[in-house]
């Protein structure tokens, strides 16, 4: 859904700490996995009750490996022990031992024996991974401007692989109010129109959306292109001014600053840079990088350039849970993934987006994860 790039929870601006700093050229880079003597500890309980998702999302990931995309990925990876028919391999055994396995126990000791895992170096070559959360939201929007609808949402511009880099900013494109795209490089490109800025701009860093639209009809979108602009979090910009605390920082947190104070939009928004166009996706599923669905709570975005696109991956971190009382309490867990997707500011090891799916129960889940934790890849042994 990322939808080649984006989706992230980065509306909140969790740092992006990357091990692939630029090297002397005399100094090899750094790999970003490395093979570890035992199995995690903890393996994902909840894994047999939820099968079926699993599966699913494994089989999405075995039709990206057999694409060429995947043969050249692959061809380049860094760690040459992480090949592309390993990683294959593995997921079609972790597939058959999820359809057989009786028991949580069984499935373990299976794993146990069969696999071996590599960690993630993580942002500090410690294994510390950054944990944020992202999904695909429902709005409502109009296929015509209004008093109403304002906002619109971009098709990718007429011309723009000839535009001239850098690239405009989001201010120059839509100026400081969000409604002055008609008057520039903008113009006769609106797909739809929201009612909401602040909507409109969470669109654009989760990377796609479902619409409900005013004429009774639905569209999908996904990102069809972006601007060569920096990303900058506006809930980090937040906590920099001191208008937010570092420990308060989420979504729901974000969101009512701007409900009490929405003259700071004008201020605030700007400053993320970059700017993202849309296409109509007609109905298709939310799509990771990879070009195939990602699944609520069973993919998960890295950066491919580091990470092995496709691959099963374990992830141990604080997730949020709702509890008998149905308000959300932070859990350790352990859950199985797979790697399908990236973002524009999902760089380096130590950064993981997690897909929580789609609508307002998923939106809430995706804003208050923000913790650090752990990243695995099992892979059969030899």
């Amino acid at each position: 859904m990322k939808r080649s790039l984006i989706l992230s929870l980065l509306f909140l601006g969790v740092p992006t700490l990357s091990i692939a700093q630029p090297k002397p050229v005399t100094a090899p880079a750094p790999l970003p996995l490395k093979s570890i003597a035992n199995v995690p500890s903890a393996i994902d309980d909840q894994i047999l009750r939820d099968r079926r998702s699993m599966i699913s999302a494994i089989d999405h990931s075995l039709k990206y490996l057999e694409t060429p995309k995947a043969v050249q990925a692959y061809a380049k990876y860094p760690v040459k022990t992480v090949t592309r028919d390993r990683v294959i391999r593995s997921l079609r055994r972790f597939r058959q031992l999820l359809t057989t396995a009786r028991s949580n126990q069984a499935l373990s000791s299976a794993i146990q024996r069969e696999f071996v895992f590599y960690q993630s170096v993580g942002k500090d070559n410690q294994g510390t991974v950054a944990f944020t959360g992202y999904f695909e939201p429902v709005h409502t929007a109009s296929r015509k401007p209004t008093a109403e609808y304002r906002y619109p949402l971009y098709a990718l511009p007429a011309g723009f692989s000839q535009w001239k880099k850098p690239h405009p900013t989001r201010l120059e494109l839509e100026g400081a109010d969000g409604l002055q795209g008609s008057k520039g490089k903008l113009r006769g490109s609106e797909l739809v129109w929201m009612r909401d800025r602040l909507e409109a701009f969470l669109i654009q860093v989760q990377g796609s959306a479902r619409l409900n639209l005013t004429d009774g009809t639905t569209m999908t979108i996904g990102v069809a292109g972006l601007t060569d602009q920096p990303y900058t979090g506006i809930g980090r910009e937040l906590v920099k001014d001191g208008k937010l605390k570092l420990e308060d920082l989420n979504l729901p947190n974000v969101l009512k600053h701007f409900e009490q104070n929405p003259q700071d939009l004008n201020v605030y928004l700007p400053r993320n840079r970059r700017f993202v166009f849309f296409r109509n996706t007609f109905g298709a599923p939310a799509l990771g990088s990879l070009g195939v669905p990602v699944t609520a709570d069973r993919s998960i975005a890295t950066d491919k350039s580091l990470m092995p696109p496709g691959a099963l991956a374990l992830i141990q971190t604080q997730l949020p849970i709702l509890n008998r009382q149905r308000q959300y309490e932070q859990r350790s867990m352990s859950r199985f993934m797979l790697d399908q997707d990236t973002g524009g500011a999902i760089i380096g090891a130590g950064r993981v987006d997690i897909f929580t799916g789609t609508g307002t129960q998923a939106g809430s889940e995706a804003g208050l994860i923000n913790a650090t934790g752990q990243l695995y890849y099992p892979l059969l042994k030899r």
